[in-house]
Formats: C-alpha cells, sequence, structure tokens
C-alpha cells in the first residue's frame, strides 16, 4: 500500500509544480509606460558615436546612425518627427558606443572583447525621466562590407525592439522600413 501511495504522489506532485510553474510563466509581464504608447510626436537626438569607428570599420561619417534610424522612424510612420524637442511628447536619444574592454583577451576564461553597441534611450519629454532603454550590438567582421551589413542589420533590430515595446511587433510593420540607406554595390 505504501508503494502505492508513493507511486501516485510522485505525479501528483510533478502535476502541482508543472502547474505552479506554469502560472508564475504566464503572469502578465511589466506594463509598458502609457506615454510610450500613447505618444505621437518623437524628437530623436543624435548623442553621438564614440570615436574610432568612422570612417573604419564603418563607412561614413559619425551621423550615420542617426540619419538611417530617422530615415526609418520616418518611413515606419508610428510617430510625427518633431524638429524641436519642446514640440515631442517622448525624446529618443541615440548613441553608437565603442566600449573599451579586453584586448586579446584569453577567451577560454571568458573574456572577449565588446562589440560596438547601439543604444536607444526613451525620455518623457514632459518629466524628462528615462522610460524605456534598447541596446542592440553590432556583430564583428573581416571586411568593410561585412562590418557595414552587420550595422545595418543591428540598427534594423533596434527599430524591431522598438516597434515589439510599441506594440508594433516587425511582422505587423510596415515594409519598407529597414534602416539601410545606402545604396547595394554587392
Amino acid at each position: 500500500m505504501v508503494t502505492h501511495f508513493r507511486f501516485c504522489l510522485r505525479p501528483l506532485l510533478c502535476s502541482l509544480f508543472l502547474a505552479a510553474a506554469t502560472a508564475v510563466a504566464q503572469q502578465a509581464a511589466a506594463p509598458v509606460p502609457a506615454a510610450i504608447l500613447s505618444a505621437g510626436k518623437v524628437f530623436l537626438s543624435n548623442a553621438g558615436s564614440d570615436g574610432g569607428l568612422f570612417p573604419h570599420p564603418f563607412s561614413g561619417t559619425p551621423d550615420r546612425p542617426y540619419s538611417q534610424l530617422y530615415a526609418a522612424l520616418k518611413s515606419w510612420g508610428q510617430y510625427d518627427l518633431v524638429g524641436d524637442p519642446a514640440e515631442a511628447d517622448l525624446v529618443f536619444e541615440l548613441r553608437l558606443l565603442a566600449p573599451n574592454g579586453p584586448a586579446n583577451a584569453d577567451k577560454t576564461k571568458g573574456a572577449s572583447d565588446p562589440l560596438p553597441t547601439f543604444r536607444l534611450v526613451i525620455y518623457d519629454r514632459k518629466t524628462h525621466y528615462v522610460l524605456w532603454a534598447l541596446t542592440e550590438s553590432i556583430d564583428g567582421a573581416l571586411m568593410q562590407k561585412g562590418h557595414d551589413h552587420s550595422f545595418d542589420e543591428a540598427l534594423d533590430a533596434l527599430l524591431d525592439d522598438l516597434k515589439q515595446v510599441t506594440g508594433k511587433s516587425p511582422a505587423h510593420a510596415q515594409a519598407g522600413t529597414k534602416t539601410k540607406t545606402r545604396l547595394q554595390d554587392e
């Protein structure tokens, strides 16, 4: 009888544990601030690019990230882009970071060279509080075209992240919102 009881108890405990784990996993995600969801006007701020990234490994000038994201936001049409932050509901601050880190570190111990990273910080214009921040790393490459391709992919991924935050996921986004604006010479 004791063996039968153990035999029945084990699956019952497992099912209770799985039910509890599922309930925790299905809890609502943290809410996106209402200001992000209801904003109509956005000012895109160019916080610049760290030194040493242009013209190598990336072609163009340090304003390239700003120009490409501006064009993509305009094409997306979710927000009205304004030229004065005082007119905006939100301020999007874009920066391209070139973090310092190990050079030729012993990668067998977990250290690696950091990758350049886009950071988009969303501020409430009225309160100046950070509402959300998004980051995307740019994968490395061997040649100029590869670096530029990785640059474009990371900026596209940043825009996709923004679309997911706003509820306009990439699957529902309009065609033609990719940030790639350079000529194809591949």
